[in-house]
């Protein structure tokens, strides 16, 4: 089964320096363009992270600061990435957590603006969670009757990211095609950022989805609790975040 697609869509995985979103810099992304027609256009660059690569980093990867010393930095790449990513859908495993995340603070870094904000974002990981809850290497066992090979090097990965994509729309026919409803079905709660650290409640509200006030709307934690602004501005969060934390309190008018 194919992609119902308005657009084109980007397959992309990401591998890293570690898990922190704010702290850890890329080593390697790999992309896949689909565009409507069918047509893919592929790319995987190794990036040098101005930093030391964790040797539990290596170990899953298997890049090490070698391979990566003579390789352009993320700045070098960020104009050339955002225009490959431009007025795309973005699709990718466990991507919502954390690859969008980390992406987006490689971007504010560099300086270079990236607009994600009319895309629709496929989550491959929700769908299988909510379907068959495994691992990509389980996934693509499951869904495609083959073994990953090379798993955990982002072209094998995002490969195997799109053909399980395909296999679900295959398997599951109350799968919606159209790539809106798609990425709603793959989204675990109905994110204000990127990694959920906000939602929307029932009823259209903002609610903190983290910590002391989880479950409690941003607007009245902000005006009852002055400080956690502050904390949340100067704290160890992603800079997506942090912007919507901006833009309620700005149409609060404090």
């Amino acid at each position: 089964m194919e992609l119902n697609l308005k657009k084109s869509i980007i397959f992309f995985d990401l591998e890293t320096t570690g898990t922190n979103i704010t702290k850890d810099r890329i080593v390697e992304i790999s992309i896949i363009k689909v565009k409507p027609n069918g047509e893919e256009e592929e790319y995987t660059y190794r990036i040098n992270p101005e930093m030391p690569i964790p040797a539990e980093a290596t170990a899953v990867h298997h890049i090490t600061d070698d391979d990566v010393r003579h390789e352009p930095t993320f700045k070098q790449r960020a104009k050339e990435l955002a225009k490959i990513f431009m007025g795309c859908d973005i699709a990718g495993f466990n991507s919502n957590r954390f690859d969008m995340p980390l992406l987006v603070e490689e971007f504010d870094r560099a300086g270079v603006d990236f607009d994600y904000s009319k895309a629709n974002f496929i989550d491959v990981q929700t769908i299988f969670h909510k379907k068959e809850p495994r691992t990509l290497v389980a996934a693509y066992r499951y869904y495609c009757n083959k073994e990953l090979e090379g798993a955990h090097s982002a072209n094998a990965d995002t490969r195997a990211t799109l053909e399980v994509l395909k296999a679900q729309l295959d398997r599951y026919e109350d799968l919606p095609r159209d790539i809106e409803e798609l990425a709603k079905f793959s989204s675990p709660n109905r994110n204000v950022d990127l990694q959920g650290r906000i939602v929307y409640n029932e009823h259209g509200v903002e609610v903190i989805n983290f910590g002391k006030y989880k479950g409690r709307p941003v607007e009245e934690v902000l005006l009852r609790d002055p400080g956690y602004y502050g904390w949340i501005k100067h704290g160890d969060f992603s800079g997506d975040t942090k912007r919507v934390f901006d833009r309620i309190k700005l149409r609060m008018g404090k």
